[in-house]
């Protein structure tokens, strides 16, 4: 669909203006930014839009030129900035189907407002500024991804709750003891409790080093299959890099063999 003066609704006086920046920020902001200027995102947003509108006055684009194409890319960049995954790809495609829409005359699908040396010049520019800063774009207006892991063993009882059903228990062995040997005199008493004390130690060892060991295999693995993650993650970056160079380099050479 066309998108003739959605964004600007004739707000650019364009006859009149003489190319000062403070004023196209002026308009720009009360046209497309809703929010506080302040913020850091409104202040690119700005800039790119600023930079636009100059150069539809380098490229004597008229009004409604400058507008939809202010909208294509204001278009572009939310569809950008809906996913933080890499849509290069996606970008260029969509940006090149606007551009279409508003190139070829067939109502009311599509208009003839620019013409093919327009095009071409408007996607060398798309490319040269908007593409040559596409993931600093990601960067600031999608959302971290983050990758938590959380471990849980089936059967297998946490560490303090252990040791705290080990000390209840040991404790009302004790109090039972005293009761039932009330009667006996200190030493038997006393060489009873250090048999049960050992006997006790002996036990907790046996049942809790067989989960340490468990929980060392487990962590080890999950350790390398992290660094394992990670390093396919940094691999792809790098492929997902060197796949944006590469279309940019085509392009470039397409436009530069066009003119």
């Amino acid at each position: 669909n066309t998108v003739t003066w959605k964004r600007l609704r004739r707000a650019i006086p364009y006859q009149r203006s003489k190319g000062l920046p403070l004023y196209y920020k002026l308009i720009l902001c009360r046209a497309l930014l809703a929010s506080d200027v302040a913020q850091p995102k409104q202040r690119v947003l700005l800039e790119l839009y600023t930079n636009l509108v100059l150069f539809c006055k380098d490229q004597h684009f008229n009004r409604e030129q400058t507008s939809v194409l202010i909208s294509i890319i204001k278009n572009v960049h939310q569809f950008n900035t809906e996913t933080p995954l890499n849509n290069t790809d996606h970008c260029l495609t969509y940006c090149s189907e606007l551009l279409l829409c508003h190139s070829v005359r067939r109502p009311p699908f599509s208009i003839d407002l620019f013409s093919s040396e327009q095009v071409t010049q408007i996607l060398s520019y798309f490319i040269n500024t908007y593409m040559r800063h596409y993931f600093l774009y990601k960067y600031i207006f999608t959302p971290e991804v983050q990758l938590d892991i959380s471990l849980s063993y089936i059967g297998i009882p946490e560490d303090t709750d252990t040791e705290e059903t080990a000390q209840s228990e040991s404790v009302e062995d004790g109090k039972r003891e005293t009761e039932r040997e009330t009667e006996i005199d200190e030493e038997v008493q006393q060489i009873a409790a250090l048999e049960m004390t050992a006997t006790e130690t002996d036990s907790l060892e046996q049942g809790s080093s067989p989960k340490s060991e468990l929980k060392t295999i487990v962590q080890k693995e999950v350790r390398d299959e992290v660094m394992r993650l990670s390093a396919q993650l940094q691999q792809r970056l790098q492929d997902s890099a060197d796949q944006l160079n590469n279309a940019i380099s085509k392009l470039e050479t397409n436009i530069q063999i066009k003119k």
